[in-house]
């Protein structure tokens, strides 16, 4: 670890040194607006502005600060909060895009005011028990000599605070000295004062809070903080806190909490980096980790084709790629694929609108790299226990997803031995993916909610009961064998039900890939005694349709036939609807083969054969 002395050298080595992404605002600008590849991303930005030039500024009333302890939602606050927000990214960018339109320059000052002017820049959610949700809060401004700092530093108040330092540098006289003067206020006394004088838990977290928060704290400190003592004392602390972030990948790089947050949280670990390193010409440079590698190329193993994600974990199903980002990471590790430039996410995708990802898909690009679609290719990862492996055959191409791990996984959900199929574009076996966030979402109701809970996934109910949550409910002895055509993953799912009569349930998915590929899975059960019911349930977003030993599943593009025994297995059919992350419901069905005669050992086979429409 280092101290505070040492940080403080490395920091004054380079301090008259123009250094920073932004220290070259016209050379940058010229880049942007002259590159072809990145005109319909200007496009989209200069339409946004318009549209949000003939509206309001939302107000963040009371009223609507309190419906998340009211109801616990948090929609309702959070669309007027991230409103604003895209109003800083959209008129930031365009304002620095344009520097001699008034309007625009006038639209970013009383956004950046309206900032300003928030209670918090936390969310309600991120609130609950801590001092601005506290009624015993001192009443007025100054205590002990001093303005009384914010208690809580979460994910939204430490981006704000990375954003408005950012903004500040990038513009740099441009904007009134009164408006930056009291960003500059703002950033002090709502994070970096607040930073310095308590410890947060997100310190020693190991998944996406730390490198936000942590490096969002650390690049304000950079761009804020005018000496090296003050930048060094917030430094010592932020490292420890991003070394805590990458002690939560494990050496495969896999980011369990699923890709959407390898996205946010190792892309605020880069954003952060980058400008460590040239702040410090080199000397802290935190990419030089050796796991940073492996942890680069999660993306090009996270995707099944396309935009569809291996939607493990909380992530959505579909998700554009930033490719600024895959640019910066391609440059300094070359295995890093640059996915095609048909992935990209758009401007709007991210219902967040994050600054710092925002202005990096701008600049960092290398416009005239068009990038590849996704390789056909098996990817094993053996901490996480994933397998993803995509083939491609007469043009079409087809998908095998499965995972072990265990019920205690960062943004978890109960789906250890979980799978997914996808052909042509079409996921025909699915994960939900995350659901909407709610107070629920992340207390003792998560697994009573669908896609929390191993009923929302394709893995067995055993005596009416699904898996459940903790660390000791695990695979157990999982083995990957792969060959020319063929993959076998294997693993023991006893560990992860509560069921003590329960010994032994052996999945085994043996994947063969031909030009109409076939999934053979194997489950063998051990109970002490015959179970009263077993049932092999798979989850899909199509209607199945049942044959007398099969039942279909199709498509225009794709087909899933699944050939059963029917004097073991009777297929049963039930609509679930799913909440997804933004509320909007969408409906899948359990496709359930319940076991006709129960007995203290069983192996069940069911043969799935994929094809294009």
């Amino acid at each position: 670890m280092l101290e505070i002395k040492e940080i403080k050298q490395m920091l004054l080595r380079t301090e008259s040194s123009k250094l920073y992404l932004a220290d070259y605002p016209e050379m940058l600008r010229q880049k942007v607006l002259g590159s072809p590849a990145l005109q319909p991303m200007l496009a989209e930005i200069r339409a946004e502005a318009e549209a949000l030039l003939a509206t309001a500024i939302p107000e963040l009333s009371y009223t609507l600060f309190r419906i998340y302890f009211e109801r616990g939602t948090r929609m309702e606050y959070e669309t007027a909060y991230f409103n604003r927000r895209n109003r800083l990214r959209t008129f930031g960018l365009l304002a620095w895009l344009e520097p001699d339109n008034l309007v625009l320059r006038d639209a970013l000052c009383d956004t950046l005011w309206a900032v300003c002017d928030e209670y918090t820049w936390c969310v309600p959610a991120h609130l609950a028990g801590e001092a601005e949700n506290d009624p015993a809060l001192p009443e007025g401004s100054i205590a002990a000599g001093k303005e009384v700092p914010a208690a809580t530093i979460d994910l939204f108040s430490a981006e704000t605070a990375f954003a408005l330092a950012e903004l500040l540098h990038l513009h740099g006289d441009n904007l009134p000295q009164l408006v930056r003067k009291r960003v500059i206020s703002e950033v002090l006394h709502r994070v970096l004062i607040p930073f310095t004088e308590r410890s947060f838990f997100w310190e020693e977290s190991k998944h996406n809070w730390a490198a936000v928060c942590a490096g969002s704290v650390g690049a304000a400190a950079l761009y804020i903080l005018d000496n090296a003592e003050d930048t060094a004392v917030v430094l010592a602390r932020v490292l420890p806190a991003m070394d805590s972030f990458l002690s939560g990948y494990p050496a495969d790089g896999a980011c369990t909490e699923g890709y959407g947050y390898w996205q946010y949280g190792f892309g605020f670990y880069v954003y952060f980096a980058d400008l460590l390193k040239t702040r410090t010409g080199g000397a802290l440079d935190l990419l030089a980790e050796p796991k940073i590698r492996q942890i680069a190329m999660f993306q090009q193993k996270a995707f099944l084709d396309g935009c569809h994600t291996v939607s493990f974990s909380d992530t959505r199903t579909v998700a554009g790629v930033f490719m600024g980002l895959s640019h910066y990471l391609h440059a300094r590790f070359e295995e890093v694929d640059i996915p095609s430039r048909s992935y990209e996410a758009a401007y709007m995708e991210d219902h967040c609108y994050r600054w710092a990802s925002s202005l990096r898909n701008l600049i960092w690009q290398h416009g005239e790299t068009e990038g590849q679609p996704w390789r056909p290719a098996p990817y094993y990862l053996p901490e996480a226990q994933w397998l993803i492996s995509r083939h491609e055959s007469q043009g079409r191409r087809f998908v095998f997803a499965a995972k072990g791990g265990h019920n205690d996984e960062p943004h978890n959900h109960n789906d250890v031995g979980n799978f997914i199929l996808f052909a042509e574009g079409t996921t025909l076996l699915a994960d939900m993916g995350s659901g909407q966030y709610t107070s629920g979402y992340f207390g003792p109701e998560r697994y009573n909610i669908l896609c929390n809970a191993s009923f929302g996934h394709s893995v067995p109910i055993i005596n009416g009961m699904a898996q459940s949550p903790g660390g000791q409910h695990r695979a157990a002895d999982v083995q990957m064998e792969s060959g020319e055509q063929t993959e076998t993953f294997s693993l023991d799912l006893a560990q992860v039900y509560a069921d003590n009569s329960l010994l032994r349930l052996k999945r085994r998915f043996t994947w063969t890939k031909t030009s109409q590929p076939v999934l053979m899975l194997e489950d063998s059960y051990q109970f002490a005694s015959p179970p009263q019911s077993v049932t092999e349930r798979f989850i899909t977003p199509l209607k199945p349709r049942v044959e007398e030993d099969a039942v279909i599943l199709s498509s225009d593009q794709a087909a899933l036939r699944i050939v059963f025994d029917n004097k073991l297995l009777a297929p049963e059919i039930q609509e679930l609807q799913h909440k997804a992350h933004r509320g909007r419901l969408v409906t899948f069905y359990a496709l359930d083969f319940a076991v006709i005669r129960m007995e203290q050992n069983m192996k069940l086979s069911l043969r799935f054969e994929l094809s294009g429409g």
